[in-house]
């Protein structure tokens, strides 16, 4: 459910809502504390649909507890970073329809002080410089029988402060040397087996330029972060979770000023696509996609400009609920979710992607009549518009068929349907080109049933769409389907580009669309009858109209 201010409101109930319930109660660890969360991208990439369901959550708890939530840009890695990304999260976030205020914040603000509780823990006998190389780190990290080796872990804690400030000061080359912490070498916790805590990285940050060449790994400057900011609850997708008594050491070692709470939750996962950046990466820079926001990927640019709302991309979010368990949602649920706020808000047009024409013999020539046409069925104040109607018509090629199958219960010769709003037609026949393909469908119409309707109460079964061939505009349409051909295309072994489905997109010219269209701005949604969903491209002018398929009438997760 969406308040007042269209925003999400997570539904009571969940093991997250149920802590932080827990933590502000008196007693609890946060008794009389404002909620306070953060979401803390990495500027590496633009955010995806797993991405929207963190920011629901952290943002939606927040709200839920009348505190606020911080937007944190992880930029303590430069090597893929970059302002572009930045500017893309800021944007998604706020189109989803939350807000951070003032509260925007750098990683790489706190560099300083993050350096200050290195050197703290350096000084307590807690971290040490060591200079084993990655690949030596790795052959000496042990196994569950055997601890792991460092054989600088009793370095002279002046000597490791003196390596760790020569390290800032540049003069040593990248993977020569580490700052680890000195927690336990036997931990059957990997990650607190002396994790590296500091790396050499000779790299201009987008922010900081040159002034650092060391950088503080994830794990340890993620707590101080939030701790600096005063985050009382820090939630995070599952795999943290192992990382969990590494964030409590950082937080339970150093001087930060308050201790936040670290809580995680299973990530989203999604069928028939993949949400690594990595690989969203290699379909952008190996030219698979059209870029980050082709309306084929799961980004959430790319949700947009293929037609989502931000209403149904939260709606999702809050209905598959809050997990502890990794599972993956069907793609058809999240279409399913977009269907539902289309019907309510998309306005109905009739648009003919494969044309042919239709004329109707006995019809005066040269003579045109308009319709009142309701604009949405669910939404009176979305009100009428009108439409014409003359002698030539185009309607949708499928809609016609020489010899009749069973069932089949549109144009056919001796067989009559209604023309949408307008008026009962008899099929007469067909002309044909050269090749054999019909170029146009004839018909007789009957007079009395303006508006489609039956004086006489005679049964028409079928009723197809048309569209004015005196009073339309053409456009480009564009068909998207999944991306992939296979449900999981990059479990196990498999290489995802291997499932790439070749009719992922299929390019429409020379479709016909009312005219009332020929004003539409982005974004603008539409039901294209008895089609589906379309929304305006980006890429649209006024001399080219461009529409895509945002998800087909058929609700296939509905059936089910």
């Amino acid at each position: 459910m969406a308040d007042e201010n269209n925003t999400p409101e997570l539904a009571a109930g969940n093991f997250i809502y149920d802590f932080i319930k827990e933590d502000i109660a008196p007693g609890g660890q946060f008794e009389g504390k404002e909620v306070h969360t953060r979401f803390p991208p990495e500027p590496n990439g633009y955010m995806h649909i797993g991405h929207a369901k963190a920011i629901c959550i952290d943002f939606g708890m927040a709200k839920k507890f009348g505190g606020k939530c911080n937007l944190r840009m992880d930029d303590t890695n430069p090597t893929k970073e970059d302002v572009e990304y930045v500017d893309a999260i800021k944007e998604d976030i706020k189109w989803l329809g939350f807000d951070w205020d003032d509260r925007f914040f750098f990683a790489s603000e706190y560099f300083d002080k993050m350096y200050e509780y290195a050197v703290e823990l350096i000084k307590k006998g807690l971290a040490y410089v060591c200079e084993l190389t990655p690949e030596q780190m790795r052959e000496n990290r042990g196994d569950l029988t055997h601890p792991a080796v460092s054989p600088y872990r009793d370095r002279p804690i002046e000597e490791s402060l003196d390596l760790f400030e020569r390290m800032k000061n540049g003069e040593f080359e990248d993977g020569k040397m580490t700052l680890r912490a000195k927690i336990d070498l036997n931990s059957g916790n990997f990650n607190m087996r002396d994790p590296v805590i500091y790396r050499i990285n000779h790299i201009k940050h987008h922010r900081t330029g040159d002034k650092w060449c060391i950088y503080p790994m994830y794990d340890f400057a993620h707590p101080i972060e939030d701790a600096l900011e005063g985050i009382t609850h820090s939630l995070c997708s599952l795999e943290f979770e192992a990382h969990r008594p590494l964030y409590d050491w950082v937080i339970d070692n150093t001087s930060v000023p308050c201790k936040p709470r670290q809580i995680e939750f299973a990530r989203l996962g999604i069928n028939n696509t993949v949400m690594s950046k990595r690989k969203l990466r290699t379909l952008v820079e190996e030219n698979y996609v059209n870029g980050w926001d082709d309306p084929r990927m799961p980004t959430l640019c790319g949700l947009r400009r293929r037609g989502y709302t931000p209403a149904s991309i939260r709606n999702f979010c809050e209905r598959i609920g809050v997990a502890k368990s990794n599972s993956v949602v069907e793609y058809s649920f999240l279409e399913h979710c977009l269907r539902e706020d289309l019907n309510e808000t998309a306005q109905r047009i009739m648009a003919v992607i494969h044309p042919v024409k239709l004329v109707i013999t006995n019809y005066p020539e040269g003579k045109t009549e308009t319709f009142e046409v309701e604009n949405n069925p669910n939404r009176e104040e979305d009100g009428n518009r009108t439409i014409t109607f003359s002698r030539e018509c185009y309607i949708e090629a499928e809609d016609f068929i020489e010899q009749k199958f069973k069932g089949y219960n549109r144009l056919y010769p001796g067989n009559e349907v209604r023309l949408k709003s307008a008026y009962i037609v008899k099929c007469t026949g067909c002309k044909k080109d050269e090749n054999g393909n019909v170029v146009e469908v004839y018909a007789e119409y009957d007079p009395e049933t303006k508006g489609g309707n039956t004086p006489d109460g005679r049964k028409v079964r079928g009723t197809i769409h048309w569209v004015d061939a005196n009073n339309y505009v053409d456009a480009e349409v564009r068909l998207y389907d999944n991306l992939f051909t296979d449900p999981e295309p990059d479990v196990g072994d498999k290489n995802f580009l291997d499932y790439i489905n070749p009719e992922s997109l299929v390019i429409l010219n020379d479709c016909k669309i009312e005219k009332s269209v020929e004003n539409a701005i982005v974004p603008a949604n539409y039901q294209f009858m008895r089609l589906g969903y379309f929304c305006l491209d980006k890429d649209s002018t006024p001399e080219h109209l461009i529409f895509n398929r945002s998800v087909s009438l058929k609700d296939g997760f509905k059936k089910k």
